[in-house]
C-alpha cells in the first residue's frame, strides 16, 4: 500500500488527524507526512479544518474529491480569447472560486496565452486545459504550430533556439510588430507563481516563488505548451507588477527590463558573449542584469557590456544585481566615471 492510501485509510477510520498524529502513527517526518497531504488535498482527496499545528484533515466528501476542471480543444482560425476565457469563466465560475486579484491575473494571462497561440503558432488547433484545486489557478495551452523558439529564431536570424530563449525574456520581443508589442509574455511571466514554455527540446520555466528562472532538455515535441499558474488566493496586484517595469517616469510604458545573465553559461569571457546578452537591450532605458550564479567575467566581456554598449547608448541606465564582490573589480577597471554614473551595482 503507497503512502497516501495509507494516509487516507488512517484518516478514513479515525474521522479526522492532525499532521503530527499522521506522522506519529506512520513513522515518518512531519515534512514527508505534509507533502503527501498537500497532493491528496490538491486532488481533492482531503478537507483541511484549522490552521498550523492543530489543523484536522477528513476525507473530502464526493462533490469535493474532484478539482474544477476545463478541457476542451478548440480550432484557431477565427477565435477569441476573450470569449474563451468567459466559458471557463461560467464554467468554473471563477469569479466566485478565486480572488479578485487572482482571477484579473489569470484573464490577463490566459487571454495573452491565447491570443499568441492565435496569432503565430501556424497551427490549426490547440488544447485548452484549467484546472482549480484547494491552492492553484493553473491553465495549459497547447498548439501543434512552428514552436514559439524556432519562430523568434527563424524571424530574427539567431545562432540557434537558445539564443532565442534569451531574446524572449527581455521582453519587446515579438515576430508580428504591426499587431503585437512584445511585452505580454513578459508581464505575463511577471504575474505567475510558475510557468513554463516547451517547445522543441527547451523547457523554459519561471519560478517567482524561488525568483529565478531554469532551462531544461527535454523531449522533442512539436508546437508549443504553455502552463501558468498563480495561487487562488493571491494578492498580488497587476497593475504593481505593470508599474515595476512600466512606471509612470515613463509615461507607463515598457521602458524597463530584466535580464538573467546566467541563464545558459556561468561563466561569460568573450566580447561577443557579452553582444548576445545586450542585443535588442537598446529598445529599453532601464535595464536589470541579474548576475545570480554567474562565476566568472573576462575583460573583454566587462569592455564590452558595461563600457563599449554603454557609451553607445547614453539614454540607457543600468541596474546590477546579484554580482560577486570579487567580479565588481573588472568592471571598475573597463569604466569611466561618466559610465559609473549611470551604473547602480546592487
Amino acid at each position: 500500500m503507497e503512502m497516501k492510501e495509507k494516509i487516507l485509510a488512517l484518516i478514513k477510520e479515525e474521522k479526522a488527524l492532525s499532521g503530527v498524529q499522521l506522522s506519529e502513527s506512520l513513522g515518518i517526518s512531519r515534512q514527508a507526512v505534509n507533502k503527501h497531504l498537500k497532493q491528496l488535498l490538491q486532488n481533492g482527496y482531503l478537507i483541511k479544518e484549522g490552521v498550523t499545528r492543530g489543523a484536522l484533515y477528513r476525507i473530502a466528501t464526493s462533490e469535493k474529491k474532484i478539482p474544477k476542471k476545463f478541457k476542451k480543444s478548440f480550432f484557431l482560425e477565427g477565435l477569441e480569447e476573450d470569449k474563451v476565457f468567459q466559458q471557463i469563466n461560467m464554467a468554473l465560475n471563477l469569479a466566485r472560486t478565486i480572488s479578485p486579484k487572482a482571477f484579473e491575473i489569470a484573464k490577463y494571462a490566459f487571454t495573452e496565452m491565447l491570443n499568441n497561440a492565435i496569432d503565430h503558432s501556424h497551427s490549426e488547433r490547440c488544447n485548452v486545459e484549467v484546472n482549480v484545486d484547494e491552492f492553484n489557478f493553473q491553465f495549459m495551452i497547447r498548439d501543434y504550430g512552428i514552436g514559439i523558439f524556432f519562430s523568434i529564431y527563424d524571424k530574427f536570424g539567431l545562432a540557434d533556439e537558445n539564443t532565442a530563449v534569451g531574446e524572449l525574456i527581455k521582453g519587446k520581443t515579438t515576430t508580428m510588430q504591426e499587431k503585437h508589442t512584445g511585452e505580454g509574455i513578459f508581464f505575463t511571466s511577471k504575474a505567475a507563481d510558475k510557468m513554463f514554455f516547451r517547445s522543441g527540446r527547451i523547457k523554459l520555466l519561471f519560478d517567482n516563488q524561488k525568483k529565478d528562472i531554469f532551462i531544461e532538455e527535454m523531449k522533442t515535441i512539436r508546437g508549443t505548451e504553455v502552463f501558468f499558474s498563480v495561487n487562488k488566493r493571491s494578492r498580488k496586484k497587476l497593475e504593481d507588477i505593470f508599474s515595476i517595469f512600466a512606471p509612470e517616469e515613463f509615461d507607463y510604458k515598457f521602458e524597463k527590463t530584466r535580464a538573467m545573465v546566467k541563464l545558459f553559461k556561468k561563466e561569460y569571457i568573450s566580447r561577443s558573449e557579452a553582444r548576445r546578452i545586450y542585443h535588442g537591450l537598446d529598445k529599453f532605458k532601464v535595464i536589470i542584469l541579474d548576475f545570480k550564479g554567474v562565476k566568472i567575467i573576462g575583460q573583454g566581456f566587462a569592455d564590452e557590456l558595461f563600457r563599449i554598449f554603454m557609451q553607445n547608448y547614453p539614454e540607457i541606465a543600468l541596474e546590477i544585481e546579484n554580482l560577486k564582490p570579487s567580479l565588481q573589480t573588472i568592471i571598475n577597471h573597463v569604466v569611466d566615471n561618466k559610465i559609473k554614473e549611470r551604473l547602480t551595482i546592487n
